[in-house]
């Protein structure tokens, strides 16, 4: 027995993953614990420190609902793979590749003749009485004839080392990516003995979903555009729709990137509207189509069902393949395979009893301590129930529940999951036992089912615990197949690229993404310079001359103007200004406040988070911390202020120099000049419509918020003066917090806007710089430039209109999208 294995203790009456029960650790297990004991626990520790480091550099993440974490759990992996034997591996493809070809023609069956009903092979209260049997969907053929595409089943093996299938996922399946993931950060970490096994490769597995995806679609002689389908990042796998989207090379849409005109399937692009041939989708079926099936579902696309019942375009999976996910359906299983396929099951079902047929329900109330009672039907809000956990009066109630709605439940025997070690990294005891149970992938290609040569090994939380869920903290392993053979090392790269592709990126860029673009420059740039506003603001709540008094009252006219303080309500006393600054800063339910401007920001960050560095999206979640808890005194506030500035000021390096500037990021940069322009000129119209005194006292500020005071002292070496101060922020070209400065850079950000994306670009603010340049700054030299000022500050507000004005023309022009698709030759 090895050191590492002395420290194993497995329990007697469950299958042992390694093999440490009987005669020995399995062959295939054989090169990775010989790594394991060349290593010290330190050592390996070390290992399993840079795989958790890996999780979090790639923000690889698991929503868990009601977890305080929210959206940035992060997804937990085992130092410590499952290894399974290549002969095995065998038996195990040929029987799921069986039970995907055996689902698919269900679902051609339950969607068209309904032979298996007429025959009774199946009970139609079964298929009929379900929210999965999607009514509309009836007689729909679908796109290249396939109704799955990507399979995806549960299994746990017994005590005596068979596999049963546990569920079947036919709907919009997950794990194929968190399993890529897995594979990405473990065969770095053993990369000797993942090559000495050797382990099968998974490139492969994708590349043909991709070009299943594309022979099946009805592109015709068109380049076919996949899109994948997200609910949204409040998903829990939303990680795992951004990275396969990524690897796979689709882009990543939600319901409201994509239109349907005349039956056909259109995705908004910067570039206008561009049909879409295929959709992957992990949309469950319901919410899809809210003019035919939800008519509450805010995720779909109105129409998107009769674009399918037209053929012109490839679901996958299918509408409708939610009606096999039940687990009443293992009983019948065995009857249909011997009535579609010509053959008994490959790997049988756990053992389950329907128990809307009574001989079942007798059964299951009989058996009750030797079953699992769940829920029939996956839309039922039910935990699995063990049997021999339940007694008296509960017991009672479940068999009442049980008798009044037999059709809800199902019995299923009780399998004890197996076992494998997973990684503690305790000096006395580095190896736990733990239940796992293995989800496996299978994608049909155009010359058959292809079954990844890997999965996603769930393991439970705790020892002793027999329910796997992710949702309930579970972990996850990767899961090494022995190669038969040294396999070539495949890509997802093309092996020479082509002009078409040089293209793709911009062209199928959606229009989604340069809005949330749009508004995260603005949002960054309000964020920013309402920081500056209040730390000023707060700089002088202490003072006690006049001036001081002046200064802050015109700071709190401009965080008015600004929206950051609410319009003082006059049948409402007025609250003291300390507390409607704190408020500023930290109330997320004031709007205008650091905290509500900031949970924009995060908002637009999160829906492009595909397209932001590591580095970038850690900055976008620090930005929020310094305010938590809420600053209650000035002195809180000043510093929680200048770290949400420091924060700013990255995200604004970010945008210049982290993103690559195609046509989406223009309208980052775009968003972020408007914003700052419209701010300027609002800052600087309140002291220009001041009195004289006002505006003298204000000037230090002004400088000061304008994040101009540099610029000035080094070029003036003086104390603020009205024609200096105008001129750093108005009219000097070469200070980039100058209006001119602003100006000029839109002109020619707009054209570049244009050109970028093939659109007409928004009204060039041309007016305004011609007016700009034309300006005499001779007046403000007079003692009392009274009327300069007012023409000044009226130029402004209307630079600050037509700011307004741009801003709405490029939602009207490249978001909306009211104009009609060009039509190819093709009809495509």
């Amino acid at each position: 027995m090895t050191d590492i294995l002395r420290q194993y203790d497995p329990v007697p009456d469950r299958f042992d993953e390694l093999g440490s029960l009987g005669a020995g650790p399995a062959s295939h297990w054989q090169p990775l614990l010989h790594q394991l004991n060349h290593e010290s626990v330190e050592g390996l520790n070390l290992r399993s420190q840079a795989v958790a480091a890996a999780i979090a550099e790639d923000g690889v993440t698991y929503n868990v609902y009601e977890d305080p974490r929210g959206d940035t759990r992060p997804w937990e992996v085992d130092l410590l793979p499952l290894v399974l034997g290549a002969e095995e591996w065998q038996r195990l493809a040929g029987a799921v590749a069986q039970r995907a070809e055996l689902l698919d023609r269900v679902l051609a069956d339950l969607y068209g003749a309904q032979t298996l009903l007429k025959d009774g092979l199946l009970p139609p209260a079964l298929v009929y009485g379900q929210a999965g049997f999607q009514w509309p969907c009836q007689g729909i053929r679908p796109a290249g004839g396939r109704y799955l595409h990507l399979y995806a089943l549960d299994l746990a093996r017994a005590p005596d080392g068979g596999w049963w299938v546990m569920a079947d996922r036919t709907q919009a399946p997950s794990g194929a990516g968190y399993a890529l993931q897995n594979r990405l950060v473990i065969s770095r970490a053993f990369p000797a003995p993942f090559h000495n096994l050797p382990v099968s490769h998974l490139a492969e597995f994708f590349q043909g979903f991709q070009s299943s995806l594309a022979s099946l679609s009805p592109a015709g002689p068109d380049s076919p555009l996949c899109v994948l389908l997200t609910p949204g990042r409040f998903n829990e796998t939303y990680f795992e729709h951004v990275f396969l989207a990524r690897y796979l090379g689709f882009p990543l849409v939600e319901g409201q990137d994509l239109t349907v005109r005349d039956d056909t399937v259109y995705l908004k692009t910067l570039q206008g509207l561009r049909r879409v041939h295929a959709i992957y989708r992990r949309l469950d079926d319901g919410f899809c189509d809210p003019l035919e099936l939800r008519a509450d579902s805010v995720l779909g696309v109105p129409g998107l069902l009769g674009a399918v019942r037209a053929g012109k375009v490839l679901m996958a999976n299918a509408l409708g393949s939610g009606v096999l996910e039940s687990a009443a359906l293992f009983g019948f299983l065995p009857e249909i395979s011997k009535k579609l396929l010509g053959s008994p099951l490959a790997m049988p079902s756990v053992a389950s009893w329907w128990c809307g047929e009574k001989p079942a329900l007798d059964y299951v109330i009989a058996h009750l301590d030797e079953l699992v009672v769940k829920p029939a039907f996956g839309t039922m809000r039910m935990e699995p129930v063990f049997g021999y956990q339940v007694k008296g009066a509960e017991r009672e109630a479940l068999i009442r529940k049980m008798r009044a709605h037999p059709h809800a439940f199902v019995g299923q025997e009780l399998v004890h999951l197996s076992q494998a070690p997973v990684w503690k990294g305790d000096p006395g005891q580095p190896l736990a036992t733990r239940s796992i149970g293995l989800r496996l992938f299978a994608v049909a290609t155009p010359s058959g089912w292809k079954v990844m040569p890997g999965g996603l090994t769930r393991v439970a939380m705790d020892d002793g615990v027999e329910v796997i869920s992710m949702q309930r903290g579970g972990l996850s392993k990767d899961t090494w197949v022995q190669a038969r053979s040294s396999a070539p090392v495949t890509s997802m790269l093309k092996k020479r690229l082509q002009v078409s592709d040089l293209l793709e990126g911009e062209r199928d860029t959606p229009s989604r993404v340069g809005e949330n673009l749009f508004w995260m420059g603005r949002h960054s740039e309000r964020a920013e310079g309402t920081a500056r506003l209040l730390r000023a603001a707060f700089n002088r709540l202490s003072g006690h001359e006049r001036v001081d008094e002046e200064a802050l009252l015109g700071l709190q006219q401009a965080a008015t103007l600004f929206g950051t303080l609410p319009e003082p309500d006059e049948d409402e006393p007025p609250e003291p200004l300390p507390g409607a600054l704190l408020a500023a800063v930290s109330d997320p339910g004031q709007p205008g406040s650091i905290a509500a401007v900031l949970q924009g920001l995060l908002f637009n960050a999160s829906q492009v988070r595909d397209r932001l560095s590591a580095d970038n999206w850690r900055t976008l979640n620090r930005l929020g911390r310094p305010l938590t808890p809420a600053p209650t005194t000035p002195e809180r506030a000043r510093w929680a202020l200048n770290l949400v500035l420091a924060d700013c000021v990255s995200l604004s390096g970010f945008a210049m120099d982290d993103i690559t500037r195609d046509a989406s990021w223009v309208f980052l940069v775009v968003g972020r000049r408007l914003e700052r322009l419209a701010n300027l000129c609002t800052l600087i119209s309140v002291p220009l419509f001041s009195d004289r005194f006002s505006r003298y006292a204000m000037l230090d500020w002004l400088l000061e918020v304008a994040n101009s005071e540099v610029t000035y002292r080094t070029r003036y070496r003086r104390i603020p003066e009205l024609l200096g101060v105008l001129h750093t922020v108005v009219m000097d070209a070469s200070n980039p917090h100058s209006v001119m400065f602003q100006v000029c850079e839109l002109q020619k950000e707009l054209p570049e806007m244009g050109r970028k994306t093939g659109q007409l670009f928004p009204p060039e603010l041309g007016d305004c710089l011609q007016r700009l340049q034309a300006l005499d700054l001779h007046p403000f030299e007079k003692k009392r430039p009274d009327k300069a000022c007012e023409a000044l500050g009226d130029l402004l507000l209307d630079i600050r209109a037509a700011v307004y004005r741009v801003s709405d023309e490029i939602q009207r022009q490249y978001f909306i999208h009211t104009r009609y698709p060009h039509r190819s030759a093709s009809g495509q």
